[in-house]
């Protein structure tokens, strides 16, 4: 699924669609981000040392989850995060990386969301979280 195609899913525009591409693969959406070094995150985070924030990873991880929901949002309604817990920031990712998800919804309690997610550079850990959101319309 390329951004055109994200976009029928996520009501993120502009610089907050942050995902490339994404895949769903037996229940687990694998996503995609190139980090440029032009992202508007990378700005002031950190001066001489760009460091994609551990705020953006998250909301990355998050935006990949909800094409597993492709045929349950429906349309007017939004995802809204709800929580974040057990986040773990193993490796930082910086301009020139591929940040690569791995997500899946672990619970449902309609209207919420429960999944769990991890993010990759090159094969190696960058961030492991679980977390919930809404479908509100």
């Amino acid at each position: 699924m390329n951004k055109e195609e994200i976009k029928n899913i996520l009501p993120h525009r502009d610089d907050m669609l942050l995902l490339d591409e994404v895949e769903l693969n037996d229940g687990v959406a694998c996503g995609k981000k190139l980090i440029t070094g032009e992202e508007f995150f990378l700005r002031g985070h950190f001066p001489g040392n760009p460091v994609v924030p551990g705020v953006i990873l998250c909301e990355i991880l998050a935006q990949s989850v909800c094409v597993c929901l492709e045929d349950t949002i429906k349309s007017g309604e939004l995802p809204f995060f709800t929580g974040l817990d057990k986040v773990k920031f193993k490796k930082p990712v910086k301009p020139g990386d591929v940040f690569e998800t791995k997500c899946e919804i672990t619970r449902v309690m309609a209207p919420f969301y429960f999944a769990k997610g991890n993010g990759y550079v090159d094969g190696k850990l960058c961030v492991s979280a679980e977390f919930s959101f809404a479908i509100k319309g």
